[in-house]
């Protein structure tokens, strides 16, 4: 399933990117997995549409991070803690520590896919077997 990930080559340097650009990024990356998990379901398009929000919203997203914290080391959980410091503003309906999570999320997302998309798509490959 990951196998766009997989022959991706590092690009660009994401030390000099911010980490909320890196989490836009991410959640685009984020998205776009889900789409291709999606993808050949035999289901209409609302429904394929529902299932892919369902996953990408702040909840799920902080979901997945708790699935693989474990698994990161001191750096991913570094740039996750930096990422959530930064998150000041979060929607009226969500939750401040879900939301921020997501954004530490989407940022470790935004960061493998430029620097080790080998490791972003191991990660990934994780969260597809253990789907609750």
């Amino acid at each position: 399933m990951n196998y766009w990930l997989q022959n991706l080559v590092p690009n660009g340097s994401p030390e000099d990117i911010g980490v909320i650009q890196l989490a836009w990024l991410g959640d685009s990356v984020w998205e776009l997995h889900q789409r291709l998990r999606y993808v050949h379901f035999p289901l209409k398009s609302k429904v394929l549409h529902l299932s892919v929000v369902n996953e990408v919203k702040a909840k799920s997203q902080s979901n997945s991070l708790s699935q693989i914290e474990h698994l990161l080391n001191s750096n991913e959980l570094d740039l996750i803690r930096r990422a959530r410091n930064k998150t000041k503003r979060y929607p009226k309906s969500s939750d401040p520590t879900i939301y921020s999570r997501a954004t530490g999320f989407e940022t470790l997302i935004g960061w493998l896919f430029l620097k080790d998309p080998q490791r972003l798509s191991k990660l990934f490959e994780y969260l597809d077997l253990n789907v609750n």
